[in-house]
């Protein structure tokens, strides 16, 4: 009974969540802006009419280290959409170390940690699923080894 259970639950995260998009459940993304490690600073707000995907990470964070060179992968094969890595609670140096080794480009800073209450993150890594009309339309907290058939799944919908 707990196996079935245990199965029904990674069956969930990995295939309904994700595809769970409603717009009766979306709410208005905050409007807040990031310094960028490499760049001019990402304003939300200002990137409305594209599908943004909010990768919050950490560099100690062991799931983190294998789900972010999918995201990545994704983000360069997909560059109608925005992905930005947002580090959570970590200084320049640390981001900067784990950006060179996992090539991102385009990381965003929050040494403050503020993204945990604006976003409300328990946990990394968490993808937050923006649409073009600015709105919140899905959190998927934890490691999903299937992130990019997820993102792919958004983008095709969202776009719509």
């Amino acid at each position: 009974m707990l196996a079935l259970l245990a199965i029904l639950g990674v069956i969930y995260k990995l295939v309904i969540a994700p595809r769970d998009l409603s717009p009766a459940k979306a709410f208005p993304a905050p409007r807040v802006t990031w310094t960028m490690l490499h760049g001019p600073p990402y304003a939300l707000w200002a990137h409305r009419g594209r599908v943004i995907f909010l990768d919050f990470y950490a560099s100690w964070c062991e799931p983190c280290k294998i789900e972010t060179p999918l995201v990545q992968t994704y983000a360069r094969l997909h560059p109608e959409v925005d992905v930005i890595p947002i580090d959570v609670g970590e200084d320049r140096v640390v981001v900067a170390d784990f950006a060179r080794r996992y090539h991102l480009p385009n990381a965003a800073l929050d040494p403050q940690a503020l993204s945990r209450g604006f976003f409300a993150v328990q946990g990394f890594p968490t993808m937050i699923v923006v649409d073009p009309k600015g709105m919140i339309r899905a959190t998927w907290s934890g490691l999903n080894p299937t992130i990019q058939l997820a993102m792919s799944n958004a983008e095709a919908t969202l776009k719509k």
